[in-house]
Parts: structure tokens; sequence; C-alpha cells
């Protein structure tokens, strides 16, 4: 049993924020703090992610543990079951066809849950989001390997200079002689 009428809890309930949380400007903070610039909720891509890295190739999702599912801390209200089930069973379908999409785009999906941010953890997971933008970023501009000179024999001279090497104290053109 609820302890507000219905026009409380509407109330109560629509200043809920969905954006600018208090996890998500701890991740936006952080990111800023430490030279990554960002875009938030960008309208034009699936789900309107919170924290869209373009340079990276990133999006990142700042998700409360309620509204979203996340299955360790998800707990249903007493009352009114099957709507919270339901609505709760709805996001989670939404935000995995999101992320769907926007792999397909070729975007990076990071999901940081509310429950990471806490104090006890907060330090770890803020430097794993780290870890895994540097990661990313030298996996998508990673530059092919020179090829060594297999194709020569191990004992043979290659001139490291554009010309032929010539004798020391000889001019170009003696060294043809």
């Amino acid at each position: 049993m609820d302890i507000w009428d219905k026009q409380k809890r509407s109330a109560v309930m629509a200043k809920i924020k969905s954006k600018d949380t208090k996890p998500e400007l701890i991740v936006r903070r952080f990111l800023y703090s430490h030279g990554y610039r960002y875009l938030k909720n960008v309208k034009g891509l699936p789900g309107c992610p919170d924290i869209v890295l373009r340079k990276y190739g990133i999006v990142i999702f700042v998700n409360g543990c309620f509204w979203h599912g996340h299955s360790t801390h998800m707990h249903i209200p007493h009352s009114n079951v099957k709507f919270w089930e339901d609505k709760i069973g709805r996001n989670r379908s939404r935000d995995e066809r999101n992320k769907a999409a926007l792999r397909k785009m070729g975007w990076k999906v990071m999901t940081v849950w509310e429950c990471q941010l806490r104090p006890a953890v907060r330090e770890k997971t803020l430097q794993e989001i780290e870890y895994l933008i540097n990661h990313t970023f030298l996996q998508r501009y990673k530059k092919p390997q020179p090829k060594q000179y297999e194709e020569t024999a191990p004992d043979s001279y290659m001139p490291m200079a554009a010309e032929p090497a010539t004798p020391y104290g000889k001019s170009k053109d003696d060294a043809t002689e």
C-alpha cells in the first residue's frame, strides 16, 4: 500500500530527473578534469546517450539501478507489482535495442550503473572508464607495424639511405669506376 494518494505520488515521480543526475555529474566531472571532452544527451543517436565521446567513438549510459533493472540491485515495489515489472522490462528491452543500434553504427557502448559510483568503489569504476576509453582509442587508431626486410638474406647489407652506399673518401662518380 502506498503512503501517498495518487496525485501526491504522481507529483513526486514527476520530479525525478532523467538528465544531469548525480551519477552522471560524477562521471562527467571526472572525464572533464582528465581532459576528455564530450557531448551530453545527444538526441540524434539511439537512446539519447548521456555522454558521447566522438573522438573516441564511445557512448556512455549512466543508468539508475531501479529504473533500468540492474539485476544485482533490482527490487520491485510492493504496490502495483505488475505495472513495475512491465515498466522495467520495457526499459531493459529498449536499452538493449538502443545499444545494438549504436554498435551497428560503429560506436563502442559503455554502461555505468549507479551502484558502481558509490564512494567505496567509485575510484575503481572511474579508473576503469578511463582505461576503456584509452584502450578503445589506441585500438581505433592503431597503425600497422612496418614490414621487416624478410625477403632479403640475413647477411646481405641493406643501405638505409636512398642512394647506394659509397666507400668512405670516394665520391659517387669514383665509386662507379
